[in-house]
């Protein structure tokens, strides 16, 4: 679809080039800690790690849902924080989930959308990956959010929480890759209409406005032939 590599990718050269450099880190290192981290820590293990690394983002969330005017959704993520933190003793237990107070994930670039700022063009971060302009400013707030940035200890200790968190994350993608090298004839095309897709879906609340009439035609003339 040439329309969206033009419109929404104008630097896919350069983007193509950091997914390349990506992918060699990926298969040089995270993915081989990744795995190692699976085949030592038991399962109850990882998702012990993983509760807290969500309760800490749980919280961030909260946060965006109270900027972007949800009181319900933020009075629900309130409780789930709480009760995660007092009752699952620090967010090792998912409480919340157990109760029916699901996770509603929400960031500052799904903020700074749903107040209208356009997302810009697409965006491949050095290791942190997919993005877009809108989003990667957003980041900035994000990244102060994270369990590193919540440690007043050595910076030995606040790299080893950030590299336990990219490791935890990348484990638990560990099958969706798997599946991405299967089915995907361009992995670089794919992940990124998926996420610019999915981003769009995040910030409307899965009920995304219906793409202009005139983006919907270039997009037809822009199919191949079937």
């Amino acid at each position: 679809m040439a329309a969206v590599r033009s419109e929404k990718d104008p630097f896919e050269s350069w983007n193509r080039s950091v997914f390349s450099f990506n992918e060699s880190v990926d298969k040089a290192v995270l993915k081989p800690l990744a795995q190692a981290y699976t085949d030592v820590l038991p399962e109850y293990v990882r998702t012990l790690i993983s509760n807290v690394i969500g309760n800490v983002a749980d919280a961030w969330s909260m946060v965006n849902h109270l900027l972007q005017g949800k009181i319900e959704s933020t009075l629900q993520m309130g409780m789930r924080v709480s009760i995660n933190s007092v009752l699952g003793f620090g967010g090792l237990l998912d409480i919340g989930t157990e109760i029916g107070l699901e996770r509603q994930s929400e960031d500052f670039g799904q903020t700074l959308g749903r107040w209208g700022v356009p997302p810009g063009p697409y965006v491949m971060l050095p290791v942190l990956g997919p993005s877009t302009v809108r989003d990667t400013g957003g980041l900035v707030l994000d990244l102060q959010a994270t369990p590193a940035s919540l440690i007043n200890d050595t910076t030995a200790t606040v790299v080893g929480v950030t590299v336990l968190q990219a490791v935890s994350t990348r484990a638990g993608l560990l099958g969706a890759s798997r599946v991405l090298d299967d089915i995907a004839l361009d992995k670089y095309s794919f992940l990124r209409d998926a996420y610019l897709a999915r981003r769009q879906n995040q910030v409307y609340d899965g009920n995304p406005p219906e793409a202009p009439e005139d983006e919907e035609e270039d997009q037809k003339q822009d199919s191949p032939a079937k």
